[in-house]
C-alpha cells in the first residue's frame, strides 16, 4: 500500500505537470493586477479540487455529461488565453475590484495548479498508483506550490521588472505550446487523421 519509489514517481510527475515555477510570471502578473495573492486559499482550493478529482472525478464529470477530454480542451483554452495575455500585453480576464480574493481560485487555483492537464493526470495514475500514494504525492506538491506563492514577492524583487517581461514573454509561448498540446491530444483521437 504505503510505497516510497511510488509516491516519488507520483510526485515528480505532478510536479512536471503543475510546474508552479514556470507559473511565476503569471502569478507575479496577477498579483500586480489585484495586488495580492492569498496563498493560503489557492493552495487549499487547488488541493480540494486534486483529492475531489482523485476520489470522484469520473463521476463528476459523468454527472454533467462531460468526458475528460471535453474538460481537458476547455482548461486548454483557458491556458492559452492566458498566453496570449503574457504574450501581446492585453487583458483578457479583466480584474473586479469587489472580487479581488476571487484572484486567488481563478486562475490560480484552477486551472494552473489544479488545471486540466493535472486533474487529467491524477485520473491516469489511479491505473498505476495505489490512491494513498496519489495522495501524498499531492500533499507534497502542495507544500511546494505554497512555498512558491508565499514567496513571489521576494522572487519578483530578486527577478526585477526587466527580467519578469522577459520570463513572461517566455512563459506565454511555453502556455499557449501546453494549451495546443492539451487541444491536439483531447480533441483529436489517436488514429484519426487531424490533417495536423
Amino acid at each position: 500500500m504505503f510505497d516510497l519509489k511510488e509516491i516519488l514517481s507520483v510526485s515528480l510527475i505532478l510536479f512536471s505537470v503543475i510546474d508552479i515555477l514556470g507559473s511565476i510570471p503569471i502569478i507575479v502578473n496577477l498579483r500586480q493586477k489585484v495586488g495580492h495573492i492569498q496563498s493560503e486559499k489557492a493552495t487549499l482550493a487547488a488541493g480540494v479540487l486534486m483529492i475531489l478529482f482523485l476520489l470522484a472525478g469520473k463521476s463528476i464529470l459523468g454527472l454533467f455529461g462531460i468526458g475528460v477530454e471535453d474538460f481537458a480542451i476547455a482548461g486548454a483554452l483557458i491556458i492559452f488565453a492566458i498566453g496570449a495575455e503574457m504574450i501581446l500585453g492585453i487583458e483578457l480576464f479583466k480584474s473586479d475590484p469587489d472580487a479581488k480574493a476571487g484572484a486567488s481560485i481563478v486562475p490560480i487555483a484552477f486551472p494552473l495548479i489544479a488545471g486540466a492537464g493535472t486533474l487529467t493526470t491524477i485520473l491516469t495514475l489511479k491505473a498505476e498508483f495505489a490512491q494513498i500514494n496519489i495522495a501524498i504525492g499531492i500533499l507534497l506538491n502542495l507544500i511546494l506550490v505554497y512555498i512558491v506563492l508565499k514567496s513571489t514577492g521576494w522572487l519578483e524583487r530578486k527577478i526585477g521588472k526587466t527580467g519578469l517581461d522577459v520570463l513572461r514573454r517566455i512563459f506565454g509561448i511555453i502556455l499557449l505550446s501546453i494549451a495546443v498540446k492539451i487541444f491536439k491530444t483531447n480533441a483529436f483521437p489517436i488514429g484519426v487523421d487531424s490533417g495536423i
